[in-house]
């Protein structure tokens, strides 16, 4: 791997480059790994630099990236921009073809997964059109809702309507979503590569960087901001290095992460071996002289008031030391303002209002710049050209940012000195920015939107100068943007959140300041969910009229006209179970208390709020609503009841929260407040299948069979291919004794759901029931293929092994079962069965 000796120039010209000529250590430790061979016990193939900010992070990654290229490595450096994992691949795929070497099969599946990510959420539309032949939650979606995909955005094109659509269609989303997508594409490859992208895309790009591995000597991939993008991207890095489950890894790939948090050993402590860690600290006075002697600073009263300025931080350092101050006279009086901290040496006042008019923005280009300077326009150019310059703006992903350290006191100065200037200039950002983001709406869906990179960035600037501006009405339009980035996932939820810490800074806002330090803590602790709850809390609730205690709700016709045998309800019926209603939907839950529409509102936050404070009704519903179905996706079934008894009394008429309040309830066993709440919702909007579907499987377990016959005929008339209604059907074919019937059921079921674990054990008791164990057992693998914990699978697969004079083998899965739920009754009565059998 020998290189060409360079020149005096280039190696000058090296010691120079960026102000870094303090951090010779380091880089020698960098560019040392390069001769050492992998193979040996020196060699690292991790470096993690980690330091506050302001210490030269990025400067010096850069610097780690310019010695590798020297080297002959391929590189790629990614930082904030990036959101997710894919969109961390196409940054790679993107650089890599930048030097000779395209990474073609990775190329096609991210731009696979872009279409097809279209194409979902195109489905998940169709899945959740609130027509009145929409159909309602399977068992099988409240699972996943439970696993927090339905809920949690997981589900592509979900998130964006969760505010605009009737709740309890999302729970049944991925039901709908999962057939829509197995007839939309051509193999399960790509469902993968929409629901679980990484899981297809990593493994071509290892198989791509070992296929460049052989034309060049090192691969060095960089992640700076680190404390940005590590919650998404530290586990599957560590996977990736650590695991084989991807492919191998290259042994000349070496990755340098750059963040503010030190190396993470609870994750990483197995790795520490082979991991180099550089801590950065401010310069040292000796080091701060060098650099200024560098740049050709020596005059000593102006290298003092350098030190005293800059406490040692380098991009200080750098920034004054490029400006070359003359003399001793340069230096008197010196200022606290920011316009004398960083730009005391430059004479031009159209460049010391270029600098200050562009740190405004969070992130500059051309035509932002051309908006926030205060300058002639035939000099915008040029100053933008002499701004991309300065030590203090590092330009990333063709976009100039400012580090903040130097940001922040330019914005408290333009704050303090000019309020109402500071203000007008945020709104006149904000509206360019609203401009530009309607010009990329047009013709395009939310759901297509919010998938859109460009798109977010534009909302989140506008949303951050209208905040910065303390426009009336803009924090009520962020919380609303704030639900539904929660609804599209953890890497959203996270920008929408930092926008709230960057306007509370930036403007002074200490409100905005503390919903950041509540939230940010609520997403690392439980991710959007938690965020939802603790919205609750902080923004105050619109008051509620307390309802009076003998009304009831109305219905439309005699109980009899509508639904022969539903009134009265069986005393005690409550308490009854079937022994094979055993799926996890129906878990004992904990119930705190009657959640009919007459029942008190669950009113979070402090009492009497300030009303300019209270959120709008239509947004207070809305995030209501979201906390429900969150609630309910973590199995929280009693607090999503308890919010969605609050939403009621805001909107009475919505029939979509009865109706998701009633299958709520139905799923903590509260029947006759399930029936209530049903029948509520169907007189509301008679034409929800999803309600007639939980009607009939709530007079199914009240001992109606004839009636819950009657409310899921009815479903499935409304929508013919509502798998759970068939489910449900086939349950009440079985108590009214036709097995035949049964069986047509649940073979079009699991037609429509053919990856739906619940519909193959359903069908599998079906065939046991009919003495065709050997059958039922084919079921039962495919179901536990599919969910290795089903605990039902297990249980009724080790009755048919029973049945089959298997006994070793039932006692094994019955086994497994009540590994999995221990209170699990009619597993282990079954299994009682099978050990007085082995005893003989």
């Amino acid at each position: 791997m020998a290189q060409a000796r360079s020149s005096m120039q280039q190696i000058v010209q090296r010691r120079t480059r960026a102000g870094l000529v303090a951090r010779d250590a380091e880089r020698e430790l960098f560019r040392a790994n390069f001769d050492t061979s992998p193979e040996k016990e020196r060699h690292r193939f991790l470096f993690h630099v980690h330091g506050d900010a302001g210490v030269g992070k990025t400067f010096l990654v850069r610097e780690f990236e310019q010695i590798a290229r020297e080297r002959g490595a391929l590189t790629a450096y990614v930082d904030e921009s990036a959101g997710s994992v894919p969109e961390v691949l196409a940054a790679v795929c993107r650089q890599a073809g930048d030097q000779g070497h395209r990474f073609e099969e990775l190329d096609k599946l991210l731009l696979a997964h872009r279409e097809r990510r279209h194409e979902a959420e195109l489905a998940a539309l169709a899945a959740l059109d609130p027509q009145p032949d929409a159909g309602g939650p399977s068992a099988g979606s409240m699972a996943l809702a439970r696993a927090g995909l339905a809920g949690l955005g997981l589900i592509p094109g979900v998130g964006a309507f969760a505010g605009a659509v009737d709740p309890g269609q999302l729970a049944q989303g991925a039901d709908r979503l999962r057939s829509g997508l197995g007839a939309r594409f051509r193999s399960h490859e790509d469902v993968r590569l929409v629901l679980s992208p990484e899981s297809v895309l990593t493994p071509v790009l290892t198989k791509e960087l070992a296929d460049a591995a052989a034309s060049v000597p090192w691969i060095v991939l960089f992640f700076d901001t680190y404390e940005r993008t590590g919650p998404f991207l530290d586990g599957w890095l560590h996977d990736v290095m650590t695991t084989d489950r991807h492919g191998a890894l290259p042994a000349t790939v070496v990755v340098v992460t750059a963040g503010q948090r030190p190396f993470d050993t609870a994750r990483w402590g197995g790795f520490a071996d082979f991991t180099t860690v550089v801590p950065l600290e401010p310069f040292t006075e000796a080091e701060t002289r060098n650099l200024l002697a560098v740049r050709g600073v020596t005059a000593e009263p102006v290298v003092t008031e350098v030190l005293r300025l800059t406490g040692g931080l380098p991009v200080l350092v750098s920034t004054l030391a490029g400006t070359r101050p003359a003399g001793p006279d340069d230096v008197h009086d010196p200022s606290a303002t920011a316009l004398d901290r960083f730009l005391k040496w430059e004479r031009e006042p159209a460049r010391r209002a270029a600098a200050v008019w562009g740190a405004l923005p969070r992130w500059l280009d051309a035509d932002v710049f051309r908006v926030a300077a205060d300058c002639p326009e035939e000099q915008r150019d040029e100053l933008y050209d002499w701004l991309s310059g300065l030590a203090f703006t590092d330009e990333r992903a063709a976009r100039l940012r400012y580090h903040d350290v130097v940001r922040a006191p330019m914005l408290r100065w333009q704050r303090t000195r000019s309020p109402r200037g500071w203000a007008e200039r945020h709104r006149h950002l904000a509206g360019t920015f609203r401009r530009w983001r309607e010009e990329t709406e047009a013709g395009r869906d939310a759901a297509e939107l919010w998938a859109d990179a460009e798109w977010r960035e534009l909302r989140l600037a506008e949303s951050y100068h209208l905040l910065c501006a303390r426009e009336r009405g803009a924090p009520q339009a962020v919380v609303g943007d704030l639900i539904a980035a929660c609804e599209q996932g953890e890497a959203a939820a996270e920008r929408w959140v930092r926008l709230l810490e960057d306007a509370g800074r930036d403007a002074d806002l200490e409100t905005l300041t503390g919903w950041w330090r509540e939230l940010s803590e609520a997403l690392g602790e439980g991710g959007p969910a938690a965020v939802l709850d603790r919205l609750l809390g902080l923004l105050p609730q619109p008051p509620v009229k307390k309802a009076r205690a003998n009304r009831r709700p109305l219905v439309v016709g005699d109980d009899a006209d509508l639904l022969p045998g539903l009134w009265p309800v069986p005393p005690g019926a409550d308490a009854g179970r079937h022994d094979e209603d055993h799926e996890a939907d129906e878990a004992d839950v904990p119930w705190t208390g009657d959640p009919g529409p007459d029942s008190e509102p669950y009113v979070p936050g402090a009492a009497d709020p300030d009303p300019g404070t209270l959120l709008p009704a239509s947004l207070a519903v809305r995030l209501q609503r979201g906390a429900a179905v969150l609630a309910a996706a973590r199995g929280d079934y009693g607090g999503a009841v308890a919010r969605l008894r609050y939403a009621i009394r805001l909107a009475p008429r919505d029939a979509g929260l009865f109706a998701l309040r009633g299958e709520y309830c139905r799923v903590l066993r509260q029947h006759s407040a399930a029936v209530r709440d049903l029948r509520h919702a169907l007189t509301l909007d008679p034409g929800r299948a999803y309600a007639w579907a939980s009607l009939g499987a709530t007079r199914l377990a009240l001992g109606a069979p004839a009636a819950a016959l009657i409310a899921l005929d009815r479903a499935l008339e409304l929508d013919p291919d509502y798998a759970w209604a068939l489910i449900r059907r086939a349950r009440v074919w079985r108590e009214l004794g036709e097995p035949g019937r049964r069986l047509t059921d649940l073979d079009r079921a699991v037609a429509l759901q053919p990856d739906s674990p619940w519909a193959h054990c359903e069908r599998g008791d079906a065939l046991r029931a009919a003495g065709r164990d050997e059958e039922a057992l084919t079921d039962y693998d495919v179901a536990l293929t599919l969910d290795p914990d089903y605990a039902s699978a297990y249980a009724s697969r080790g009755v048919s092994r029973f049945h089959l004079g298997r006994a070793a083998d039932a006692l094994a899965d019955l086994d497994r079962a009540l590994e999995l739920s221990p209170s699990y009754a009619w597993a282990r009565d079954r299994r009682d069965e099978v050990v007085r059998h082995l005893d003989g």
